[in-house]
């Protein structure tokens, strides 16, 4: 089916769209385009391996018919996964043989490696086959099930705003796959159809609409995989070193994959995950109870929530793949000195919950110098992208491909962020940043995605969320942002602001200071003219606080900015060498187009060594950032 948001991407009739564009052929395009298509151009997500046995340490060998008598440590002799996790200790290596395994609340404390037997691909299910089922009326059928997970929203979550948009029983972490495709919960039998299931609490019994005879209908057994404990387990203290997992499969477990501990131990599912530490903390007192996690050429699929918790200074996630997930994808929470680099983070929010703030990457309480560098984040209609909330401390996020999302990238409550040689496509939202100071946004490409700084009362007196807003800035400290040497593209028919600078009236009497320090050097690019303005400003005298600009001359005249910037309104002429095939580079300079300076800090986050570049991401001729 063709997809009507990407039919928009074309200026002149015919300029790029040479077939329609399905979203599977989108998805492809962004997986297998060559290097111009992002950034830098991947390879993203898992890569396929060979790997080594691990020379150091003792290994166990372990596979799906292993013996759990057995000592595992001869490849002939292989134990079963949960003997391998109650025996290791530091240093030692778990290595999976090829296959399926049924399993999960493996708890480890201990920092070792686990990794597959050279080139075998290993997967760990959260699910059982359910086979024996009951035929009732009306085409429904029904099988008794022991391991349910039921679930309620959390504290915040206000019924008397979404109650009447999302029901309940979808906060049920329980899933249901049939011949491996996911179905929908159901509020009662008489709802039943061949996509959903339907679970009876009380009595126990899950319900279907499809006649399960001759399919595999897998029921979750489970709600983690992997569970890394700061305490004691398996009659060992916790040595404080993270696990290093490579090339292994998780999927379909109900609530999240993977869980590392940080101080607190692990919340179950009604309860809030994201307070450790609680209150105002340095980041040299949190963060330290678990170091050094490392997940490469990971995949992470179908968690009814998240895919994993992740706490502990030193985090490294890269070329792996976090799909079909629930609330979030990747959680980061109170921990400093991460990397997130070349994954693939799509389809978040599944189940349609409103009301739950979702995102595909949640940065969140006080977690410092985290890095989001040259991911793919796309396929999110009902999810926002990458989220830096409450007291994060100085981010980068750079060469990141961001698709198809509410907010590509969301700064909140926060100080100091680099958002440097990004592509933000097809978005609500690019880039917002609220409540938050000295955010540095430069060289990005953004295509029907507008730009927002914002600021507002919120703090932590009577906070919904109690004493989360004291971890950022307060509400005097809201400004310092740059946004320096971008470029802005409307296509045909996107008719709204590019950027935007807003505050609320109430507010204009005590914060009469610009939130930005400086907007300079931006390209603005409107495919027709519009009715909407090109920009917003605030504060500004006068009732409404906020003034807006249909041009960009009469926003130089009123505010002084942008005395390098320039804007081609309309533009009837091909501005990027191939949307469908997700090229992002200037399929030349625009008329008249300059070279702007690149600020120092932008320059070494990106790895330019050209001190002025053309606005945007991805120069004109060149299919990845300046060398």
């Amino acid at each position: 089916m063709p997809n009507p948001r990407l039919d928009r991407l074309a200026f002149p009739p015919g300029s790029f769209r040479s077939c329609p564009v399905a979203l599977l052929c989108i998805v492809a395009a962004l997986l297998a385009a060559p290097v111009a298509a992002q950034p830098s151009g991947g390879p993203y997500g898992p890569v396929p391996q060979t790997y080594e046995v691990p020379a150091q340490g003792t290994v166990y060998y372990v596979a799906p018919d292993g013996d759990a008598d057995a000592a595992g440590t001869a490849l002939a002799r292989p134990t079963t996964i949960e003997s391998a996790i109650a025996r290791v200790v530091t240093g030692d290596a778990i290595v999976m043989r090829g296959g399926l395994y049924r399993a999960g609340g493996l708890q480890l404390n201990q920092g070792i490696t686990i990794q597959p037997y050279r080139d075998e691909q290993p997967v760990l299910k959260g699910t059982r086959v359910a086979r024996e089922w009951e035929a009732l009326r009306d085409g429904v059928w029904r099988t008794k099930w022991e391991t349910l997970f039921p679930a309620r929203p959390l504290g915040w979550w206000r019924r008397e705003r979404e109650g009447m948009r999302t029901p309940l029983h979808r906060f049920n972490n329980d899933m249901v796959f049939v011949d491996g495709e996911p179905l929908q919960s159901a509020g009662w039998e008489g709802e039943l159809d061949e996509t959903s299931y339907y679970i009876d609490y009380d009595g126990g019994y899950v319900y279907l609409g499809v006649d399960p005879e001759a399919r595999l209908v897998e029921i979750t057994a489970h709600d983690v995989a992997l569970h890394r404990p700061s305490r004691p387990v398996h009659g060992r203290d916790s040595d404080g070193k993270g696990p290093t997992i490579r090339g292994i499969t998780f999927t379909q477990y109900a609530f999240r994959a993977i869980d590392i501990e940080g101080e607190k131990p692990s919340t179950g599912p009604n309860q809030e995950p994201t307070d450790d530490p609680v209150g105002v903390s340095d980041p040299a007192d949190h963060g330290k109870a678990v170091t050094g996690t490392t997940l490469e050429h990971v995949t992470i699929s179908h968690t009814s929530r998240v895919a994993g918790y992740f706490r502990g200074d030193g985090l490294t996630i890269r070329n792996s793949l976090v799909s079909d997930t629930g609330t979030e994808g990747i959680y980061v929470i109170g921990s400093s000195d991460v990397l997130l680099e070349r994954n693939i983070i799509r389809r978040n929010n599944v189940e349609r919950l409103t009301g739950y703030f979702p995102a595909a990457v949640k940065i969140f309480n006080q977690s410092y110098r985290v890095a989001v560098r040259d991911n793919l984040v796309i396929e999110h209609p009902d999810s926002n992208g990458v989220w830096y909330d409450v007291g994060n401390v100085d981010g980068v996020f750079a060469n990141n491909h961001v698709e198809g999302t509410l907010i590509g990238f969301f700064f909140e409550i926060s100080k100091g962020v680099v958002a440097a040689g990004n592509v933000f496509v097809d978005n609500e939202q690019g880039i917002r940043v609220l409540n938050s100071a000295d955010a540095r946004v430069y060289h990005n490409t953004f295509l029907d995605s507008p730009v927002m700084f914002d600021r507002n009362e919120r703090s932590a007196k009577d906070d919904h969320f109690g004493w989360h807003p004291q971890t950022g800035p307060d509400v005097d400290e809201r400004e310092g942002h740059v946004f320096e040497g971008n470029l802005l593209v409307a296509s045909r028919g996107f008719d709204a602001p590019l950027l935007h600078f807003d505050q609320p009236a109430a507010l204009c009497g005590t914060l009469p200071r610009p939130m930005a320090a400086r907007v300079d050097g931006n390209a603005y690019v409107r495919a027709t003219a519009a009715d909407a303005p090109l920009v917003t400003w605030s504060p500004v005298r006068g009732r409404d606080c906020l003034a807006e600009f249909a041009s960009l001359e009469d926003f130089r005249g009123a505010t002084g900015a942008e005395t390098r910037g320039r804007a081609w309104i309309p533009y009837e002429g091909a501005v990027f060498r191939s949307v469908e095939l997700r090229r992002f580079e200037l399929a030349r300079p625009l008329p008249g187009m300059r070279a702007v300076p690149v600020a120092e800090e932008a320059g070494r986050v990106l790895g330019w060594s050209a001190t002025s570049a053309l606005p945007g991401a991805v120069q004109a001729g060149s299919g990845s950032p300046l060398p």
